[in-house]
């Protein structure tokens, strides 16, 4: 019997060639997969990444936080860019190369921090501005007599659907510039000059870059029945038959990510990493591209680096 996960991969690969692949894959996902949904384990690991993107910049940039911000990939919820609203940030860039938000997914956001805040919890992740907080109560409260970019221009976020090669953004012109769990999703063919331009729009003088990623096998999420290393198996020619334009995974490892950042001199000034189940890792029979690495390098399943500019 074909395992779920080879479905899934059938169906979105079938998707990605079709006219609007990008909505034929947001009704797939909502009423087939169910991963679109703004769940609490999505939202508080948002603001997790929020509250570190926020503590490093506080702690090592040049303000108590960010006047200028750019996130990429903005996906389907803005949890982190309205955390950096609620900060005090004056200006938030959000990037994607497709629009996936949409007002009733933001909306659906907003009511999701605010009922965080009722509830007690929001004030351990972000230490918002009273007033800021009284301006998101203020939008929720008028959302439906309001335009998505009306809204956006109240929660000082511009959504930018563009090119990260080739950002309409002047030079040092980003004080904080983050992602959250995006990278694993881009070829690095593509990763490398947007990590380029990203150096080029950082503020030189006391910037900070910060990227969450995740390189787990994204497809263990939907099927309990593989591991979270099990793309590793597959030769790369094998995973391109896989993958899809949709939601790519690279597969890129650790030490991967390090030598593009090592080749573009961006600083790692700070990372942490989560290393694997490693009794699942030794049920996979690695692809030989994997084999001249250490196992504990290619089971990291997740990183956190930070680079700082001064």
């Amino acid at each position: 019997m074909i395992k779920i996960w080879k479905l899934k991969a059938i169906v979105q690969k079938t998707i990605s060639y079709l006219p609007y692949s990008n909505k034929i894959n947001y009704i797939f996902q909502k009423f087939v997969t169910k991963a679109v949904h703004l769940n609490d384990d999505y939202f508080y690991d948002r603001l997790v990444h929020a509250r570190d993107h926020i503590n490093f910049f506080t702690e090592h940039g040049n303000s108590t936080f960010p006047n200028t911000c750019l996130e990429i990939g903005t996906g389907w919820y803005p949890v982190v860019p309205i955390s950096f609203f609620l900060v005090g940030s004056n200006k938030i860039y959000s990037v994607d190369i497709t629009q996936l938000l949409t007002k009733k997914r933001l909306k659906i956001a907003i009511e999701k921090i605010i009922e965080s805040n009722s509830n007690g919890k929001l004030e351990f992740y972000i230490n918002y501005i009273p007033q800021r907080f009284e301006i998101l109560k203020d939008i929720f409260h008028n959302f439906d007599n309001m335009a998505l970019d009306e809204i956006l221009l109240k929660l000082n976020i511009e959504y930018l659907i563009e090119d990260a090669r080739k950002l309409s953004l002047p030079d040092d012109s980003i004080d904080l510039i983050n992602s959250n769990n995006t990278f694993e999703h881009i070829y690095p063919e593509i990763l490398i000059p947007i990590l380029k331009d990203f150096k080029r729009v950082l503020n030189k003088n006391g910037g900070i870059m910060s990227h969450f990623i995740d390189m787990s096998d994204h497809f263990a999420n939907f099927d309990k029945t593989i591991n979270k290393f099990n793309f590793l198996k597959y030769s790369d020619k094998q995973w391109k038959w896989i993958d899809n334009s949709i939601q790519p995974q690279n597969r890129l490892r650790i030490y991967d990510y390090k030598k593009i950042y090592q080749d573009l001199e961006i600083p790692i000034s700070f990372e942490t990493f989560e290393i694997g189940n490693l009794d699942d890792f030794n049920t996979i029979k690695l692809d030989a591209k994997f084999l001249a690495k250490a196992n504990n390098e290619n089971a990291i399943i997740q990183c956190h680096f930070v680079s700082l500019f001064n």
